[in-house]
């Protein structure tokens, strides 16, 4: 009885949509029920006779126009056609977003009409009932977010067909004979979608480039750039053209600069940097005040813009930090010679200099062009050593020299002064209202091979914190200055938390015994610090790092500045780093045409820009976060046969995902492998719970885990679930 009922329906909803669906795609031309009925393939009475009805009904709902007897036309700018973007499920469905909806839109797997992840499309909205979820099929795809995609070539006789490892990539590409190239079967490919023929199930694509075979080591690195398509290496004709760049230290340009050379100034990197980005001076006046210095790489007076190695570096707009490499935005010869700022070298840089009073007071600022010298490279290890020894000796096992020396008194008191003043700064920032997020990184010891040998979480201590606090204050100093000029500069904004993730977040530590103060913007901030150092060091850590950083809206880059909320700052941009992001240029020339006097430039021209260049930040962290992800399946592949002690990360429906605690590695448990009791998803207590013993699996439970299957393909990791940790 119930399907004689739910049977006319589904096809009065279908039909409807779909009769909407042909007028769409033909806006200005007429449509009688026949040619509507030929359209839809349809030539029995009774489905001739279901289209005059829904005719009538669209007609008297005003979404379509009646123009003459039985002639339909779509009505013009209808109410119920909306462009977004499509988000994919891993479930062959999508919800369609955009700003005029709260509530996204569900598309069934039938009404995405060759629609895929983060495509821009024209969707027509239906089932608008209050109480019920709008749901929505798409018309017509208005332009496609990516068009090369990367997966496993399976050749056929005539044929080949092309899958791929992303969940949200619910169709495998067809890859006619004549277009499969050099691929052989089992192939990781990078293909490009061609087109997508009405009636074809898949879309039809070609082989532009063989990656290698699957699980090599070189392969997934390459598949991982392919899939974010970011370069792997740096045209010919752009490396050439940074060859042939006069890179000598001239004593014409020294003449139109600041000259720094003779004053103390040493940087603070990562042992294994190559990229030295940024610089300090430091120096004591005879006020009492300290004159300091934070001098950062001219990239700009070599990249001119309209030359190709400019335009280069603005498509890249970032380098991308891989787990085994570095992808750089400028060739090596200007990344890690000419613009790096290599102890005992004079350079071109962009400066930033301060007086500061012994309370970290800034009385008087100054930028612009100067040229420095630098006395001294640390590693952060070894500036953490001074720090916390006060002694000027840095012994063997920290020296990044591998022998023990002697640093100069001088640097030994400019370093201790810089880090008594940045424990100032940070303190009057933390007061103010900023959001300190110390999230453990995971890094690898890699053999010659690239092949993980050892896991370790890096820490920021005092040495950090002193670097990342005179950067802020640079990156902060900046952009007041042109900003209270009102003029149109690069900014790095950040919203408010999204309140409806707060809540989720909530829910989550709530079991863990914490909560955040909602009662106003300060007190959700100094709540997250508190619950920042008292997760610091506990199993849930990790879990809670990342529930909080998740909760927080994206930085982005921007012309118009609403602040930055984790920082607490009402101005803020990207001064410090221009070997490495394109935004640190744009900011670096926009501050020194504002400095010779310049107008104010085009918004729009620098909004383009902006947009651009947080779009290919977004790629970069995520294959920078794949990279870790397949380096730990990697890693776990070693380790088969170990037992692991993990902390449930997330709990399912179709199963538990586990952290492991000594290498922060991930992988899930199903729900169906659970042997010691029948356990069934309880979504209201975030748990799974037995049937026979009434006990819970739940967030933060620690229990005994092996790897059951790690695929590196794709990144993945499956555990046998052992015992609880009692």
């Amino acid at each position: 009885m119930s399907k004689k009922i739910r049977k006319p329906i589904k096809k009065e909803k279908d039909f409807s949509s779909k009769i909407v669906k042909i007028l769409s795609q033909s806006a200005n031309k007429t449509f009688n029920y026949k040619q509507i009925a030929t359209k839809l393939e349809l030539d029995d009475t009774k489905s001739r006779n279901q289209i005059i009805k829904d005719l009538k009904i669209l007609a008297s709902q005003k979404k379509i126009i009646e123009t003459e007897p039985g002639k339909y036309l779509v009505k013009a700018e209808s109410q119920d056609y909306y462009e977004g973007t499509i988000d994919m499920t891993s479930r062959k469905t999508a919800y369609f977003i955009c700003d005029e909806f709260e509530e996204d839109v569900f598309i069934p797997t039938n009404n995405l009409n060759r629609a895929l992840d983060k495509d821009k499309v024209k969707v027509y909205v239906y089932n608008r009932r209050k109480g019920k979820r709008p749901e929505g099929e798409v018309i017509e795809v208005l332009e496609r977010d990516k068009t090369e995609f990367v997966g496993v070539i399976d050749i056929q006789a005539n044929f080949a067909f092309v899958s791929t490892a992303n969940p949200k990539m619910y169709t495998d590409i067809f890859i006619p004979k004549d277009k499969i190239g050099e691929a052989e079967n089992g192939d990781v490919v990078l293909v490009k979608i061609e087109d997508w023929p009405k009636r074809a199930d898949s879309p039809f694509g070609s082989v532009i480039r063989v990656l290698g075979k699957p699980g090599e080591h070189n392969t997934e690195i390459h598949a991982i750039l392919a899939e974010y398509g970011l370069p792997a290496d740096f045209p010919v004709e752009v490396e050439v053209f940074a060859q042939k760049l006069d890179t000598s230290i001239q004593e014409s340009e020294i003449a139109k600069r600041r000259d720094m050379r003779d004053t103390l100034t040493f940087t603070i990197d990562p042992k294994d940097a190559k990229d030295f980005d940024d610089a300090l001076s430091f120096k004591k006046l005879e006020n009492g005040n300290f004159e300091i210095g934070i001098h950062i790489a001219d990239v700009s007076y070599y990249l001119e813009e309209g030359t190709i190695l400019d335009d280069e570096a603005y498509q890249r707009a970032t380098s991308v930090y891989l787990v085994d490499r570095v992808v750089p935005m400028l060739p090596e010869v200007l990344s890690n010679f000419a613009c790096s700022l290599r102890p005992n070298e004079e350079k071109y840089t962009f400066s930033a200099i301060f007086e500061v009073s012994p309370t970290a007071q800034v009385i008087n600022q100054w930028f612009g062009r100067t040229v420095i010298y630098s006395d001294q490279r640390f590693a952060y290890e070894e500036a953490q050593h001074i720090i916390e020894t006060k002694e000027n000796t840095i012994p063997v096992d920290v020296s990044i020299t591998g022998e023990s020396y002697v640093v100069s008194d001088e640097i030994i008191e400019a370093t201790l002064k810089l880090d008594e003043l940045a424990k100032i700064l940070r303190k009057k920032r933390m007061r103010q209202g900023a959001i300190s997020f110390d999230k453990v990184e995971v890094k690898f010891n890699l053999n010659e091979e690239g092949e993980p040998e050892g896991v370790y979480f890096k820490i920021s201590k005092d040495a950090n914190h002193l670097i990342e606090e005179f950067m802020l204050l640079a990156n902060r100093k900046v952009a007041e200055y042109i900003g209270k000029q009102k003029k149109t500069f690069v900014y790095r904004i950040h919203d408010e938390p999204n309140e409806d993730k707060l809540i989720a977040m909530q829910t989550v530590i709530a079991k863990f015994g914490y909560k955040i103060d909602f009662r106003s913007k300060d007190d959700i901030a100094k709540s997250i610090n508190a619950l920042m150092e008292e997760v610091n060091g506990k199993k849930e850590q990790n879990l809670i790092d990342t529930l909080a950083i998740r909760s927080m809206s994206k930085a982005k880059y921007s012309t118009d500045n609403i602040g930055h909320y984790g920082l607490a700052f009402d101005y803020y941009s990207h001064f410090t780093s221009p070997i490495r992001r394109y935004p640190d240029v744009m900011v670096h020339r926009l501050l020194q045409y504002y400095l010779d006097g310049g107008a104010s430039v085009d918004e729009e021209t620098y909004e383009t820009k902006c947009l651009h260049c947080s779009n290919m930040e977004n790629l970069a962290t995520n294959a920078e976060r794949d990279s870790i992800k397949y380096m730990q399946v990697k890693y776990m592949q070693d380790h088969q046969d170990e037992e692991f002690l993990g902390v449930i990360s997330g709990v399912t429906e179709w199963g538990i995902y586990v952290e492991i605690v000594s290498n922060k590695c991930e992988g899930m448990v199903r729900i169906r492998e659970i042997k010691e009791d029948y356990y069934t998803f309880d979504e209201r207590q975030y748990a799974l719970v037995g049937a026979t013993s009434n006990r819970l699996l739940q967030l933060g439970d620690e229990i005994y885990v092996k790897v059951k299957n790690a695929d590196l393909v794709k990144k993945q990791l499956d555990f046998h679930f052992l015992r609880r940790a009692e």
